[in-house]
């Protein structure tokens, strides 16, 4: 059945086409001799350019005004009738030859007012239309011209005037497909066509082996006769035994579905669904809104499937039953067991239905018990990303039942793949958390580790001049402090071992100068003494920072100055604030860096120049201080010693001097205004 569109221009191309055939077969039957009502040629001669000519006024319905449309269409309706009237009265061929031109040039003229009157970006759908009824009727107007002038038709003009009016035909498809008011729908049943087309390809296959045939007949002297004989034997038993092979039939059937039939789905509605419904944010509160729960509904609603069941491969290769809609939990399934390997290796819907009836069909494949003993189970889907499956999918039997036709299959397979891709990301994104958080570790392990090495030195440090002071009452008091402090420091790097990265306390205000002072106390009993120099602008001044953390960078920038500065030479602490900027450098005599390393190694992870060195000091320091967002800068030459300066913003409080004077300031501006 064919119907048209929209505002009614597809059952007019329709009607003009089917008007125009019928002129055509009418006029080669009385053309023929056959005996054909005498009232038909007439009739159709008139309504033929007067069918072309409406289906014109219809287009130009939207674009001119419908007063000058409706006197058009009477106009062409008024000719055709006159051309009707004349032949079949016989009024005179004057008459009939007159009329006929008016048409063709009433249907040129509708022609030049379609094509003028469309749109630029709209040609390119009409201009073939426009083509083809411009030329058919300009042909038609010199038929009727020269009929005029000497009174009858010009035999050669007679003769082609059918060929021409074959050649439009393909320019009307064209124009047809192209215009969106003229898309038609063609529902046709598919026996007949399949009926049809093994019909033609019997009849194609027939003509090729009795031209086969026909050539050994001719070719082969003596035996020709039996060599065509039995080429048509052997023929005619092969294509029964075609006809009759049911598989053939079944692909015969699948191809003329895909091809000549509309689908069963929407798959751009369904695929739009399925990807809204998995790319859904995941709910942690909602067990129900996860990606696997997600992915199953809506391979399930896709064949209206009541219950379902995702297995997942985990790490052992074991399948588990990672989610399910109302079903049981089921024990894994082994990494072995036939039908996932089955499913993996064929990339198989697996059918239960089927292959209870038919288990031949599935090579001899073994199900589970869990799977046979479920009268409701139905279908098996793989979840295939780039050739391997990574999971497959339980599709219970719905409540009306459906034929699992190629159709169903394919749209559960591209379901399938879609799913699994989400599903692969998603584990890759997991594994890359995963992967993120022991990198987060080992990095934090290296600091703490680089902390305690160096915590370690302090404390043999203190056991070799124990020997020396073992009896001084001081030396104990501070090698009691000391040891006081190191446990602490080593407490807290446990602690924060076992919470990760960031430190458990968060940061707060601290002051500098007695901070510095511990770093430099700590570093007592060096062949060199560091010594510190406070400016008096930052002798009240606090920093927002962590105090043991913040007392470890400026000891490890301590640290690697005495190591690198020889005996006789010194170590020197300045502080100082300028304006909202507190500045610490650490001065050394020692053989200092070059231009290369500082900028390639220096603050580079795991790259030392000292035998027991880590590497990771420089860089931990300078992070630390970026975090609290002030920097570390480093000036340095070979043989001329090193600076680095470590700057800080500074905190202020609401009741800080500066801020009052800063308040009062604005208040004595405000009076003097």
């Amino acid at each position: 059945m064919v119907r048209g569109s929209g505002r009614g221009l597809g059952r007019l191309l329709v009607a003009a086409v089917i008007i125009h055939a019928l002129w055509a077969s009418v006029l080669a039957l009385a053309s023929a001799g056959v005996a054909i009502p005498l009232v038909l040629p007439p009739f159709f001669e008139a309504l033929r350019p007067f069918a072309w000519s409406t289906l014109l006024l219809w287009m130009l319905r939207a674009r001119a005004e419908a007063k000058p449309v409706r006197l058009a269409t009477a106009l062409a309706a008024t000719i055709a009738t006159s051309q009707c009237v004349s032949m079949l009265l016989d009024l005179g061929p004057q008459l009939q030859y007159g009329t006929g031109l008016l048409a063709a040039i009433l249907t040129l003229l509708c022609v030049e007012q379609v094509y003028r009157n469309t749109v630029e970006t709209a040609r390119w759908a009409v201009k073939f239309l426009c083509l083809a009824l411009f030329a058919v009727f300009v042909f038609e107007g010199v038929l009727y011209t020269d009929a005029l002038l000497f009174g009858r038709f010009e035999y050669g003009w007679w003769a082609a005037r059918g060929y021409a009016n074959a050649l439009i035909a393909p320019l009307v498809a064209i124009s047809a497909a192209r215009m969106p008011d003229w898309r038609l729908e063609m529902r046709l049943s598919r026996k007949v066509v399949f009926h049809s087309a093994t019909l033609l390809a019997s009849g194609i296959f027939l003509l090729a082996v009795s031209a086969i045939g026909y050539g050994l007949r001719f070719a082969g002297g003596a035996w020709g006769s039996v060599a065509q004989l039995v080429v048509l034997f052997t023929a005619a038993v092969s294509l029964l035994a075609l006809i009759a092979s049911g598989k053939l039939r079944a692909r015969i059937k699948v191809l003329l579905n895909k091809h000549f039939f509309s689908y069963r789905y929407d798959y751009r509605n369904e695929w739009l669904k399925l990807t809204d419904l998995i790319a859904q944010p995941t709910q942690a509160d909602d067990p129900q809104g996860t990606l696997a729960q997600r992915s199953l509904r809506g391979l399930a609603e896709l064949v209206d499937s009541p219950a379902s069941r995702l297995w997942l491969r985990n790490d052992a290769g074991s399948w588990v039953d990672s989610a399910r809609r109302n079903l049981p939990e089921l024990e894994p399934i082994a990494s072995d067991e036939a039908l996932p390997q089955f499913m993996a290796d064929q990339n198989w819907i697996v059918d239960v239905h089927e292959w209870r009836a038919h288990p031949g069909r599935y090579d001899g494949l073994r199900l589970p018990a869990w799977l046979t003993q479920d009268a409701q189970a139905w279908l098996m889907v793989p979840l295939v990303l780039h050739d391997q499956m990574i999971g497959f999918v339980q599709l219970q039997q719905p409540a009306t039942p459906i034929v699992l036709d190629w159709e169903v299959r394919d749209v559960l397979k591209t379901a399938g793949r879609q799913v699994a891709g989400y599903l692969a990301v998603q584990d890759t994104v997991e594994k890359l958390v995963q992967a993120r958080q022991f990198d987060s570790f080992n990095r934090m392990s290296a600091f703490v580790v680089h902390d305690l090495k160096n915590l370690v030195a302090q404390l043999s440090l203190l056991l070799k001049n124990a020997a020396r002071h073992r009896d001084n009452p001081e030396f104990q008091q501070d090698m009691l402090e000391t040891v006081e402090n190191v446990l602490e420091r080593m407490q807290g790097l446990l602690r924060q071992l076992r919470v990760g990265t960031r430190p458990i306390e968060q940061a707060a205000p601290v002051h500098l100068v007695p901070a510095l002072q511990a770093a430099i106390a700590a570093k007592r009993g060096h062949r060199i003494e560091p010594s510190l120099h406070i400016d008096p602008t930052v002798e009240a001044v606090e920093v927002v920072a962590h105090r043991d953390r913040l007392e470890r960078v400026v000891g490890h920038l301590i640290q690697n100055a005495l190591e690198a500065t020889p005996a006789g030479g010194s170590v020197q602490v300045n502080a100082l604030c300028e304006r909202d900027t507190a500045r610490v450098e650490v001065t050394d005599t020692g053989r200092g860096m070059s231009r290369e390393f500082i900028e390639t190694k220096l603050f580079r992870p795991f790259s030392s120049t000292k035998e027991h060195g880590m590497g990771i000091g420089a860089f931990e320091s300078r992070e630390y201080i970026r975090e609290l967002g002030g920097s570390l800068a480093v000036r340095s030459a070979e043989g001329t010693g090193t600076t680095f300066t470590l700057t800080l913003p500074v905190h202020r409080r609401a009741d800080s001097p500066r801020s009052s004077t800063e308040h009062a300031s604005s208040n004595a501006l405000s009076s003097a205004a």
